[in-house]
């Protein structure tokens, strides 16, 4: 089938999930009236809440699953190691561990106030785990960068619960954002994360031929012309903007950067030309969907959207890793 078509398919669904996102809620107010008043705002509780609530949501949706998928398919790319992750490799523990000492050091709160702790933190771990699993000449050994991101996922995880353990004020306000939700407290953050991913996003697209040729292997990537060394530090430029915005925004989410490329794969192959946009298409489409899902299933309320994530694409994920070997980087 041809890619034109499956991405416009991927537009579609996404756009349905858009939909949906909007006008299903856990609350009494109706598809069809949420929808009318998405085009046509009133005076109300029920306009106040589709545009302050679930827009927003949907927007963060969005964002939020291309951004993940994007940042999990350049550290595969830039590490050659098929399990590489922004939950697995610690820059999502990174940006955790710097917002949680940044409210319990300074009583900072929302988006706006701990974003650049999110960065901050994400880039340290970004750092500390390539250097720590590299070796001369700036080559990423791909066992080594495993190794070398479970040791610091579990030092900043340790580091953030030790701020938790000992400031109930931290606790109080880690305990609602960690477990990793849409649902954000205040809209404005949504609308604030769009411009750090947006940016993230051009990074990525811009990375492509050369992703592409480092795929071929360093040596092989470098007679091409690319830059290796360039191309791991706007790389990881790229993979800081897009999960640091996104932890600050709406907690720590895992699978969707793991498995989303690995899917994707499946249809394009490992060529980043293609690999790109359809994460950019079709990681929005799972998120909204599992989040549309968590609304659902619990009567009167809802269950968080990283739950969701877990509960129904993790065994997806294991199903097609033991029935075919996972698509080559």
């Amino acid at each position: 089938m041809p890619h034109a078509l499956i991405l416009s398919a991927g537009v579609l669904a996404l756009l349905g999930c858009a939909v949906l996102s909007i006008g299903i809620g856990s609350g009494e107010l109706s598809f069809a009236r949420a929808l009318r008043l998405l085009w046509s705002p009133e005076q109300g509780y029920d306009s106040t809440l589709v545009h302050s609530m679930r827009l927003p949501r949907t927007v963060l949706g969005i964002a939020a699953g291309a951004a993940l998928a994007i940042a999990g398919a350049l550290m595969q790319a830039l590490t050659r190691n098929p399990l590489a992750d922004p939950g697995i490799f610690g820059v999502n523990a990174g940006a955790s561990a710097t917002v949680v000492a940044a409210i319990s050091t300074f009583g900072l709160t929302g988006f706006t106030a701990y974003v650049w702790f999110g960065f901050l933190g994400a880039a340290i771990a970004s750092v500390a785990t390539f250097l720590l699993g590299t070796r001369a000449r700036f080559a990423a050994t791909p066992m080594r960068l495993a190794l070398a991101g479970t040791a610091v996922n579990a030092a900043l995880t340790a580091f953030t619960n030790g701020f938790v353990y000992f400031d109930n004020t931290s606790f109080a306000q880690y305990r609602s954002w960690v477990i990793g939700s849409l649902n954000v407290p205040n809209a404005t953050s949504a609308w604030q994360a769009v411009p750090f991913v947006a940016a993230g996003l051009l990074i990525a697209l811009a990375l492509v031929k050369p992703l592409n040729a480092l795929a071929l292997g360093e040596d092989t990537g470098s007679a091409l012309g690319s830059k290796v060394r360039l191309t791991r530090i706007v790389g990881m430029g790229a993979i800081v903007l897009l999960c640091g915005a996104t932890t600050a925004a709406v907690g720590p989410i895992a699978f969707v950067g793991l498995a989303v490329p690995h899917l994707v794969r499946y249809v394009t192959g490992p060529d980043y030309r293609l690999l790109i946009p359809y994460c950019l298409v079709f990681a929005p489409v799972l998120l909204l969907a599992a989040d549309i899902a968590g609304r659902i299933l619990l009567s009167g309320g809802e269950i968080q959207v990283a739950i969701m994530t877990a509960l129904f694409g993790g065994p997806v994920f294991v199903l097609l890793a033991r029935r075919r070997k996972l698509a080559q980087l």
